[in-house]
């Protein structure tokens, strides 16, 4: 019998801290708890969760560090924000430090367990494929690593920017569209109502780091009324 999935809940509100719990013991989860900051970041950095749900405003430490904190140890760990904050700032701030996705409060369980579903799955299917995407004779990415340069200059990227990228490069000779990246890359199914600005967000995020100009683009260009394209000049 295969091991179930263990999640952890970072969250201040007693209720709704006891109420996700429920939530993911129903759907087949284990489930353990922090109340607060420092307790979810000494949790977080035990190593012991196949993804971390994971409250912004926290007592003691925020989760914006906490999620900083993670990183810096696990480039790997699946992560998702709960914020009552839903301007792009914080959502930018959140997926900039590394987490996979952010839910808005206050969300629906089925949402929710979507989300939750989708970036495990993510999380544990292994592409085999070539470890490295050239573009051009300056960037380069390490997709094995979440390295890369542009240049003399060092990235390093999320685990789901490299895999945005990576979907884009097996699909050459077309554009992408945005909902055809939330099935591929972040498992959403079609025809799904989600309201989600990830994709815009990774996609800036990606020409700061990979364009010399991200204001025009040369790699990881927009076909308008289509989606995205990455072509090496």
């Amino acid at each position: 019998m295969s091991r179930k999935l263990r999640i952890l809940v970072v969250e201040d509100e007693a209720a709704i801290r006891t109420g996700l719990v429920d939530v993911l013991v129903y759907h087949g989860y284990e489930a353990d708890t922090a109340a607060d900051g420092p307790a979810g970041l000494d949790k977080a950095l035990s190593g012991k969760f196949d993804l971390i749900l994971l409250d912004v405003m926290l007592p003691g430490v925020d989760g914006f560090a906490i999620c900083d904190r993670i990183r810096a140890e696990d480039r790997e760990q699946p992560i998702i924000m709960l914020t009552a904050k839903t301007s792009d700032e914080d959502i930018i701030r959140g997926l900039s430090l590394g987490a996979d996705d952010y839910v808005s409060k206050p969300f629906s369980v089925a949402q929710l367990m979507l989300r939750i579903g989708a970036v495990l799955r993510r999380s544990r299917i292994a592409v085999e494929q070539d470890n490295h995407i050239r573009l051009g004779d300056n960037v380069e990415v390490d997709t094995r690593n979440l390295s890369g340069r542009r240049g003399g200059q060092a990235l390093s990227f999320t685990r789901r920017e490299v895999e945005v990228l990576r979907y884009l490069s097996i699909n050459p000779e077309r554009p992408v569209s945005r909902d055809e990246l939330l099935n591929k890359v972040w498992g959403y199914a079609r025809n799904q109502d989600i309201e989600t600005r990830t994709v815009d967000i990774h996609i800036a995020k990606l020409r700061r780091k990979i364009e010399t100009d991200p204001s025009r683009p040369r790699h990881l260009v927009t076909v308008r009324g289509a989606g995205y394209r990455l072509q090496a000049d």
